[in-house]
Formats: C-alpha cells, sequence, structure tokens
C-alpha cells in the first residue's frame, strides 16, 4: 500500500501488534516519542487492515512514562531498598552473582522464566545463555501455561509441533468446532472472518464446546455446555457414534495412520447416551454434533485454553485430533486442529527451543545427536541431558532452596501462576531475584533484587511468529524512554560478562550487535528440520512481508498448509491416534467445597493487565472484578447482586462482588483471570487455582477449582474518585489495598475510581487515601465527619467542578457524586449538597462499543425502535470499528426481539 502524506515530523511505522496470538499487522503513526495512533495494516495477511478494541488502544499503553521501569535498579540486601544505578553496575552484578551461585552449587542452582511476549532473538539469546554457556535446562516460559499441552499434543500424534492449517481455513470451513476457546473475546480479528463467511453462506455450521454461555456460544448453531473437564469424554463418545455409523474417513486411517484399532476398543464404552451423561448433555446434541463434524465437507476445530489448562490437557488435545484424523479432516482447505496461540510469540519461543523440555529448533532434549547437534554449531562441550525444571516444579524447588537464583522476564509469575501465595513464598526464599521488565506496576516487582528496565511494544526490533506459523517484522516507531533497553540487549551484555568468569575457553558465544545476527544464526540451526526458514532474512520479509514456514532456501513463499500429502513428522511418516480414557478433574467438588470455579478472558483486557491496564478505555466494557453466579444458586443461598462474598478453596480465599447472570451453568461460577494485586487487595482468582498439572505437558490447571462461596460481612464501605493522571494516581493507591477485606481499583477515561469493604474502618487508612488521591485541605475542599458512626467525606472542586471525593461510612450520596464527576458540569447550588445528594435507582450504563464510546442505553432505545444490528452499525457506530462488541449487541437484538 501507499502510505499517507504526514507532516515532515511525523512518520508511519509497519510493525505488529502486541497482543494475542493472531500476530496482527499495524500501522504505527508517531511523532517524536510519541504514538499518536494505531492502525490495522490492510496488506498484512494476518489481519487484512483489522485490529480488535485492545490493539486500537495501543497507543495509551506508552502514551506516559508513569508506570514505567526507566533505569536499573538494585539493592544490596533485603532490608534495603533498591537504588537507581548505572547499566555497567546492574550488568556487572547480575552477571557477578550468577556465577558465584554457579560456581558454588552448580549450573541447575540457576533457572530463568521468560515470556511469550518476547521477539524470537529475544528468546534465542536467553535460550543460548542458560543451556549453551551456563549448561542448564531451567529456562521455562508463561508458555507453559498456555500452550504446552497443544505442543505436546502436536508431538505425540504428529510427531512436530505447530498447527497444520492457517488463517485462510476460517473462509473455507463448513462445520467449525470451537473447543474451549471464546474467540469472540480471545481473538476478535479472527472471529470477525468467521462471522463474514457465516453471513455470507448461513449453511455454516458452528458448534461449541464450553461449560458457560460465552459470546462465542451464544452464536453458535449447537452448544454444548459440557460439565467442567470432561472434554475426553465427549470426544470419545462422537467418535464411538462416528464407528457406528461408519462416517470414517477409512482409506486415510488405513494409509496414513496407526493406532486406531486400540482406539476403536477403549471408545466402545463411550456410547453417545454414557458420553452425554458424564457431560451433562443431552445424547441428541452430542450425536448432531457428531454428524456435522463428520459428514461436512470440510471441517475445522478452532481451541484454546479451555483445553489446553488443564490436569489433562494434553488428552483433551489429542481427542480432538482423533477426531480430525478418523474422518481425514486435516491436511486440506478448511480443515485441521488449529490451536490458537494466546501470546504474541509463544510460537517464536518454541522455535528456538525456549522452553525446559526442548531445544532449538523443534529439537529435542531426550535425543543425543540433538543435543550433539546444538552442541557442534554452538562451539560448546555439550548440552545437558537432563530436561530442566518447567514452570509450577520450578518455582517449587526455588521454595525448597535447590533452586538459588531466578532470573524473570517480560512476566508476572506472582499473578499468572497457580497457588499465588506459594509463588511469593518462593520468591521470599530465593537467594537472587532479578526481574527484567517494562513496566513497574507488578505483582513480582516487589519481590526483584535487581530490576533491569526493558523496552516494550514500538520500542524495539525483531520478529514473531503468529498461530498460523508466520514470521512478522516488529519495528520501533520511538526511542524507548529513560534508560530502558531490548531485551536481547540486556542478556548478550550480561551473557558476555558470565563467559568471561565461566567460560572462557569458548570462542565468543555471544558476538551479536543487532537483531539481525541473531535472527541469522537461529535461521542457520533451522535447516533441515520441519520448521527450515533457510529462505528467509530481515531483507526478504522487508522485501516480501510476513511468510510462514518452512520457507526453505530457493522457495518464493512459505508454506499454508502441512500434511497436504499425508506425510507426517513420526519415524514412520504416519499420525498417531491415542488410546484415552476419560479423567475427572483434579479438584473433584464435593459438600464442603460445591462448586466448579472456572476462569477465562474478559473482551478488552489483556493477560495481568500491565500494559491493557494502561489504558482507561479498556475499563469501560467490565470496570470491576466480578463472581458469575446463577441466580438459582444465589436464591438457595440468599446471595443477592453486587453482594461481596468469600470464594474460599481448602487453602485460601478472595473476595468478590457477585454477579448474577444465566450464562453459567448451576453449580458453576466464573472469574476472570485478568484482575491482580494492582487493581484488587489480592492477587486475584489464581490465588484460588489448583497447581495440579498435566503429567505429559506439565502444564497447569487454570480452568478449574473446587470452591465454596459465602457471604461476608463487611458493614463499612468506601468510594472514592478522582480526576487526574490515573496511573500516577493507581501507584500511590495500590500499595494501601491490602488494608482492606476488600478492595477495587478501576479507571475511567482520567478518573481513578476506588471501592473499599472492611469489618470497620482501618486505622490511619482514610488521611492516606486523601493524601494519595490530592484530596487536601484547602478553600475548595468540603468535609463532613460523624466520628460516632464511623462516617467521613470529603470533596474537592477545581475550577466550579467536582474534582474528586471520598466517602465511608455511608456511601449512598457516592452514585449521585460520581454521576456529577462524570459529566464535569459547572457545579449548581450550594455544595453542601454533595454529601446528602442522591441518584433515585440509578443503574450503570455499561459500555457495549469501546472504539466508539457506545453505551448499552443507547443500544437498547435503538433496538425498541425497530433498528438492525446493521442500522446500528449506521447509526450508533457500535461494531462498525474493531467489531469487538458485535457478538454482544447481536445478542442484545436477539433479546429484545424475543421479548
Amino acid at each position: 500500500m501507499t502510505l499517507p502524506t504526514l507532516p515532515s515530523t511525523r512518520t508511519i511505522t509497519k510493525s505488529t501488534c502486541c497482543y494475542c496470538g493472531v500476530g496482527c499487522g499495524v500501522l504505527i503513526e508517531s511523532e517524536g516519542n510519541r504514538v499518536l495512533s494505531v492502525t490495522g495494516d490492510p496488506d498484512h495477511p494476518a489481519n487484512k487492515g483489522r485490529l480488535c478494541s485492545k490493539g486500537l488502544s495501543l497507543p495509551q499503553t506508552v502514551s506516559s512514562e508513569t508506570g514505567r521501569a526507566l533505569y536499573p535498579e538494585l539493592r544490596i540486601d533485603r532490608d534495603s531498598p533498591r537504588r537507581q544505578v548505572d547499566w555497567e553496575s546492574a550488568l556487572e552484578a547480575v552477571a557477578q552473582r550468577f556465577a558465584d551461585i554457579i560456581r558454588i552449587h552448580g549450573p541447575d542452582a540457576v533457572a530463568f522464566y521468560v515470556s511469550g511476549q518476547l521477539l524470537t532473538e529475544d528468546y534465542y539469546v536467553f535460550n543460548k545463555l542458560a543451556k549453551g554457556l551456563i549448561g542448564t535446562n531451567n529456562i521455562d516460559t508463561n508458555s507453559r501455561l498456555c500452550m504446552s499441552s497443544a505442543v505436546t499434543a502436536y508431538k505425540m500424534a504428529f510427531g512436530a509441533d505447530a498447527p497444520p492449517g492457517c488463517y485462510d481455513d476460517l473462509e473455507q470451513a463448513s462445520t467449525v468446532l470451537f473447543a474451549g476457546s471464546n474467540m469472540a473475546y480471545a481473538h476478535p480479528v479472527l472471529f470477525r472472518r468467521l462471522e463474514a463467511a457465516k453471513e455470507k453462506n448461513p449453511a455454516i455450521k458452528w458448534i461449541v464446546i464450553d461449560p458457560r454461555r460465552t459470546d462465542t456460544a451464544a452464536m453458535a448453531d449447537l452448544h454444548l455446555a459440557i460439565e467442567p473437564g470432561t472434554d475426553v469424554a465427549l470426544l470419545n463418545g462422537m467418535l464411538h457414534h462416528l464407528i457406528w455409523e461408519g462416517w470414517l474417513d477409512t482409506d486415510f486411517i488405513k494409509e496414513h495412520t496407526d493406532g486406531f484399532e486400540a482406539l476403536k476398543t477403549l471408545v466402545r464404552d463411550y456410547t453417545p447416551r454414557i458420553a452425554a451423561e458424564l457431560c451433562g448433555i443431552s445424547e441428541h446434541a452430542l450425536i448432531q454434533a457428531a454428524e456435522w463434524f463428520a459428514t461436512s465437507p470440510a471441517s475445522l476445530s478452532l481451541y484454546c485454553m479451555g483445553l489446553n489448562q488443564s490436569s489433562h490437557g494434553t488428552d483433551k488435545n489429542l481427542g480432538l485430533i482423533n477426531l480430525h484424523l478418523a474422518t481425514g479432516h486435516i491436511g486440506r482447505p478448511g480443515t485441521g486442529p488449529f490451536s490458537l496461540t494466546g501470546q504474541p510469540n509463544a510460537m517464536g519461543g518454541r522455535e528456538v527451543g525456549g522452553m525446559a523440555t526442548m531445544l532449538a529448533a523443534h529439537r529435542d532434549i531426550s535425543n543425543a545427536d540433538h543435543r550433539t547437534e546444538i552442541a557442534e554449531k554452538w562451539g560448546i562441550t555439550s548440552v545437558p541431558a537432563s530436561p530442566g525444571l518447567p514452570a509450577v516444579a520450578m518455582f517449587d524447588a526455588l521454595s525448597e532452596g535447590k533452586i538459588k537464583a531466578i532470573w524473570i522476564v517480560c512476566t508476572n509469575p506472582v499473578h499468572s501462576m497457580p497457588e499465588t501465595e506459594k509463588i511469593r513464598q518462593a520468591l521470599r526464599c530465593a537467594e537472587f531475584v532479578v526481574v527484567q521488565e517494562a513496566f513497574m506496576q507488578t505483582d513480582t516487582i516487589p519481590f526483584a533484587d535487581v530490576i533491569l528496565p526493558a523496552s516494550s511494544w514500538a520500542e524495539k526490533v525483531g520478529t514473531v511468529t503468529n498461530s498460523e506459523r508466520r514470521i512478522s517484522c516488529v519495528r520501533q516507531a520511538i526511542p524507548a524512554p529513560g534508560d530502558a533497553k531490548p531485551d536481547w540487549w540486556i542478556a548478550n551484555n550480561i551473557a558476555r560478562r558470565l563467559q568471561t568468569m565461566l567460560h572462557p575457553e569458548y570462542k565468543d558465544l555471544f558476538p551479536f550487535t543487532t537483531p539481525e545476527s541473531i535472527f541469522n544464526e537461529h535461521r542457520d540451526l533451522t535447516v533441515g528440520r520441519d520448521l527450515d526458514i533457510g529462505g528467509l532474512s530481515y531483507t526478504v520479509l522487508e522485501k516480501i512481508g510476513p511468510q510462514q514456514w518452512p520457507f526453505k532456501e530457493g522457495q518464493q513463499t512459505g508454506l499454508a498448509r502441512r500434511y497436504t500429502d499425508g506425510q507426517f513428522y513420526t519415524a514412520n511418516g504416519r499420525a498417531q491416534f491415542h488410546a484415552l480414557r476419560y479423567l475427572p478433574v483434579a479438584e473433584a467438588t464435593n459438600a464442603r467445597y460445591p462448586f466448579h470455579l472456572m476462569t477465562g478472558r474478559l473482551r478488552d483486557q489483556w493477560h495481568g493487565m500491565s500494559r491493557s491496564g494502561r489504558a482507561p478505555q479498556a475499563f469501560a466494557h467490565e470496570p470491576l472484578p466480578a463472581l458469575m453466579m446463577h441466580p438459582a444458586d444465589a436464591e438457595r443461598r440468599g446471595l443477592k447482586a453486587e453482594q461481596l462474598v468469600t470464594v474460599s478453596n481448602k487453602k485460601t480465599n478472595i473476595v468478590l462482588p457477585l454477579q448474577l447472570t444465566e450464562d453459567v451453568k448451576s453449580g458453576t461460577v466464573f472469574a476472570a483471570m485478568h484482575w491482580n494485586g494492582q487493581y484488587l487487595n489480592s492477587g486475584g482468582i489464581n490465588e484460588v487455582m489448583t497447581g495440579k498439572v498435566d503429567p505429559r505437558s506439565f502444564q497447569p490447571e487454570l480452568k478449574h477449582a473446587a470452591v465454596r462461596v459465602e457471604a461476608i460481612d463487611l458493614p463499612w464501605r468506601m468510594v472514592a474518585a478522582r480526576r487526574g493522571d490515573v496511573l500516577a494516581m493507581q501507584a500511590r493507591v495500590q500499595p494501601l489495598l491490602r488494608s482492606f477485606a476488600y478492595a477495587a481499583i478501576s479507571m475511567e477515561n482520567d478518573m481513578l475510581i476506588v471501592h473499599a469493604a472492611h469489618h470497620a474502618p482501618p486505622a490511619g487508612w482514610l488521611e492516606n487515601v486523601y493524601a494519595m488521591l490530592g484530596l487536601e485541605v484547602g478553600p475548595d475542599t468540603l468535609e463532613y465527619r460523624d466520628e460516632q458512626r464511623h462516617i467521613a467525606k470529603r470533596a474537592h472542586w477545581s475550577d466550579g467542578r467536582l474534582a474528586g471525593f471520598a466517602f465511608s461510612g455511608d456511601v449512598q450520596s457516592a452514585p449521585a457524586a460520581m454521576h456529577q464527576l462524570r459529566e464535569q458540569q459547572p457545579w449548581q447550588g450550594s455544595r453542601l449538597t454533595i454529601f446528602s445528594k442522591q441518584s433515585a435507582g440509578q443503574v450503570v450504563d455499561r459500555t457495549i462499543c469501546q472504539c466508539m464510546q457506545v453505551k448499552a442505553s443507547r443500544i437498547d432505545n435503538a433496538i425498541r425502535q425497530g433498528a438492525t444490528l446493521t442500522q446500528l452499525k449506521v447509526t450508533l457506530g457500535c461494531g462498525s470499528v474493531c467489531g469487538s462488541c458485535v457478538p454482544q449487541i447481536a445478542q442484545m437484538v436477539a433479546k429484545m426481539n424475543v421479548s
């Protein structure tokens, strides 16, 4: 495309989005050190100009240096605060401390915990540092928490990692099976393509397997609302019916697979009736799903964390792959088991071997020949033969003192790992904790002995690989703030120092001076492998754009689909069926813990919110955390909407507001996974999630826990809100949250909002809130106190308009004050009315469309006037930009029409 003409001070940079694994191309408009806007790149094959609400809000996440890690910091001991130092001091301190620990305790006494948000070049340097220079395989990644079950299943079934299909299959499938994926929220750009295909051809069938009625499930032709964790029983039951009806591709099974007879024998026990009973669905629904999948000309399955984040996640993935192999729905347009990546470069991390259980270029640690190949190519003596410790085991070893030092890069394990308190305790036990991070407001930062400030999105150069194996360039648009450096640069400079200390006899292992030089070495390791990118270079990518692998030397384009010839990467070239028995969830419900707790995503937030939480508009759709429960379950327990409840497992509990909805089944509850200690008085829902892992993929069961839900009596309440620099205020208020039994922070435009509840007013807390929110005493501040009833109210005006307030003890007038703060109209009449004015029956008007800031009330009013979805897009603009809100608006239209 031809880029638009801009003022001479402005530039447009073609780059890639940094959120999910779709790998959307973006055009970044910048001026100096500011990102002015982000739009989708119409030339990028992954998104063709589309972006979701998260991608469109990226400029807000880099608009301020507040909360950014700007300079290196270190502390000499745990009792001392960290102090700012120069890079030389920080690099030398990390290298020396790691070298000392390795000399005394051995290479396995150190570990690296890195991230699927790193660029491939960053990942490569860290992997080489750990496995090549230090000689430990103790390097794992937060991809262990999202993709490892999918990876393990692909390797067991096909002999190699990565999805066999491509995004073009979305339009070419005649049946789409969604399994454990609320794609409308998690991968909305791809979901738009499915919507468009179904609108063009209504005969396309959508089947959704999900215990919850998500936006994706609400649009399905068939929703299988199974009991949590029963996926394998369902898939075995579907296969049983296919065998019974003869809906198999017998030629494909005979010529290209092994193991079908053993699987056939096993699934005899999973009749549709038995499987349906286990799953809590009707036998007819199971049979219908099996028929649509088998008899379709092209069946595509799309799956994500609902399958992966399980103590039996590998089995669930393999059960789905079994269906594809049995019906021959693989290697053709519109077919295949397509695992949707959760992070922007989880795929690239796997390519370079950046996990504890793999080596570079899809080689295996257990393979002696592979270890020898890597050792020879790197010029080292050997690569350690024992797999490293995966994420959960790594932090257990840290707690036990087996690992002494850990280097955490671009991830927030104190929020994202299960059993959060165990992670905190592990970091307290560690002798040395290095945190390499772009943002200071994470739950892991307080445990750091050294902080290494890293550049972030729009500030770095490299490559990423998306879910369809497509490699895209990431380009720098603005300089990094302060003294932040690229992740590869930090790792490379410490590695060079460590080599001098540990292995001066080696050739220079880290001669890298640019990301391109790292990419070239990575590329050379892939030649002859299944992911061969011998024909790619930065120059080629610049010339012809993003490409899928394999892309061998001499090719003109990458390979869109794998296994088109029925040949797989197993030893005998045949795909492998796996006979799998259904096993229940790791934590069974019982009379004491009767609820199935499920977790998932919000539409406009991402992971731990360290980036998306910097954009106030990301809070508009779901401003506060909540526990969702079926109304019948609430009624039986005497619980009401918005009431505070405790969510307890056998070890701990958290407090959340209750939200009633029929989107969850009776006996199940749901909470979003994003909220953490930066916005809550607790670490979020992972406090109560189990650390039990899949025995093959080592992925923890982050999607399910058995819990009890009870009312909690917290009579003292506080609501505060203030206009101003929301990021600065959030950083000041956040340390106060843990003083409360419940407290939560939200943002709305330039307004920070704090909700809190406790048994009684905490001593001194209110004065701290006043100070942190700038509600100081002065001529424009009013205050009311009733010490006997523990009531205190303070309001502050600026330029004749309400600028902020904090009401505690009695918060009945808070909604009216919030309305006045939002409207920003000049104050009329006596200011004293702020303490008594109440809004009769005011209901929060949720923002449905973030892009156009369209509220629910406007959409409801238009629907009452007869507006269709298409008309709403035209008249109100909702759903006309990124489209993330379209599924919800469609539900609103359908619901209104029914009523």
